[in-house]
């Protein structure tokens, strides 16, 4: 997802903090938005929370706005953060004195209040704040410190190692950990580093080792040496920087290098909201038959998920539904049905199998576990009155521990042999089709 912009209006009149809170979360995506009537309300808030941004009106009840600024400069959480002072009476001491305050930019408050809304929008996508963590090899304790310092106070994240080996171990267990936290968005090498390893080394294994792309993994590389450029090219760096290292120089890098990293995760992101539209049936929320052809036979062969059970579900009597009340409270019917599958099975495969019928793939459920909790649902659609329409279903259920070694489509079949014993003894019930055919649930009523 993507970061949200956390920003703090300081401004002892309550109206005009209402009406720029309102433009900016209007204005600014994912946004978080705070207002303070004076500065002690201010400070009391800046001690507890990370802000993006901060802006300050010039003159306040209990501080003036560049004292206010002096103090949040000499504050750890948010010595760099951004300031904007906010005033429609701008004079020659904001001016002379604003900048030594440590106040980045001002706002002419007599430009209008739509204009403030554009001028912050502005002003963040020209300062965005560095996001990311930084996996840094680096075997010079000296340019380690100052390099790490340079990073740090710029709000990235920096693990710190000496050696290609040791950034080989952290990056093999990130690549075997799709749930570690804080994963590394770039790389920054040294060219040359102590040990039997190299940086050009390290680019080699994280280019065709880990079969990181330049997308998804960025690294500059720090290089003394002029005359490597192409070699550290070759093996797959993206960018360089020579030492000693300038500040301004690496920050351009590191911030374009990020850049490209945080538009492949959005466009990563993006693609994986497609594929979830694509594999969800869009009038019931479920997912959908084509989602369960592509996944439902590694579901039930899965060592974890055993043992697994089908239940096929059939609304009775749909036809007339559609028949007496029509199509469109039909398919009210169908909507609420899935949303209160998704609600019942949150982690299991819920799947519209077709017209009235839904496909549930448990795992991991006891025979006792899994005939309380059909007849729970059972029960409770009984009562449920989706649209106002009074409804009952039939279910069928199968399990692998029945049958083990089952393909999907026979796995299925199963349940459904089950599912049509119900509606042929009367509908409204569950049965179970075990090792000696199908039978009526224990637990029906």
């Amino acid at each position: 997802m993507p970061e949200t912009t956390r920003i703090m209006i300081v401004d002892d009149s309550s109206v005009t903090c209402e009406i720029l809170a309102r433009i900016l979360r209007n204005e600014i995506k994912n946004s978080e938005v705070y207002t303070c009537k004076n500065a002690v309300e201010a400070l009391k808030l800046l001690s507890e929370k990370k802000f993006s941004l901060i802006t300050t009106a010039l003159l306040l009840d209990d501080m003036d706005g560049l004292a206010l600024s002096r103090r949040i400069r000499n504050s750890k959480l948010h010595s760099y953060t951004p300031i904007i002072v906010v005033s429609g009476d701008a004079d020659s001491r904001l001016l002379r004195e604003g900048f030594d305050a440590g106040v980045t930019d001002y706002f002419d408050k007599s430009n209008g209040y739509k204009a403030f809304g554009t001028f912050i929008q502005s002003f963040i996508q020209r300062n965005s704040r560095l996001a990311g963590h930084i996996l840094f090899v680096e075997d010079s304790r000296t340019a380690a410190v100052v390099t790490r310092k340079i990073l740090e106070k710029h709000g990235l994240k920096v693990t710190h190692t000496d050696s290609a080996e040791d950034a080989l171990d952290l990056l093999k267990h990130q690549s075997e950990d799709p749930d570690v936290p804080h994963k590394f968005d770039m790389v920054i090498t040294d060219f040359y580093l102590i040990g039997s390893m190299t940086g050009g080394d390290l680019l080699h294994a994280i280019r065709v080792g880990f079969h990181y792309s330049q997308q998804e993994l960025p690294v500059l590389v720090m290089t003394g040496n002029d005359e490597n450029q192409v070699d550290v090219f070759h093996s797959g760096g993206n960018d360089f920087v020579t030492k000693p290292i300038v500040e301004e120089v690496l920050l351009a890098r590191v911030r374009a290098l990020l850049l490209i990293q945080h538009q492949f995760n959005a466009l990563k992101q993006q693609a994986e909201a497609m594929h979830w539209i694509a594999s969800t049936d869009s009038l019931t929320g479920v997912r959908s038959k084509r989602y369960l052809i592509d996944n439902g036979q590694a579901y039930i062969q899965s060592d974890a998920h055993q043992p697994v059970w089908a239940a096929i579900i059939d609304i009775d009597h749909f036809k007339n539904i559609n028949d007496t009340l029509g199509h469109i409270t039909g398919d009210h019917v169908l909507a609420e049905m899935g949303n209160k599958l998704n609600l019942m099975f949150p982690d299991d495969m819920v799947v519209r199998f077709g017209g009235e019928e839904f496909c549930i793939l448990v795992a991991k459920a006891s025979v006792e576990s899994m005939l309380e909790k059909a007849e729970k649902l059972r029960s409770e659609i009984e009562t449920l009155q989706p649209a106002g329409v009074d409804i009952s279903i039939s279910i069928g259920l199968a399990s692998t521990e029945d049958h083990p070694n089952e393909d999907l489509t026979r796995f299925i079949s199963l349940a459904d042999k089950a599912l049509y014993h119900a509606k042929e003894n009367g509908r409204n019930q569950v049965s179970i089709y075990t090792e000696d055919g199908s039978q009526t649930s224990p637990w029906q009523n």
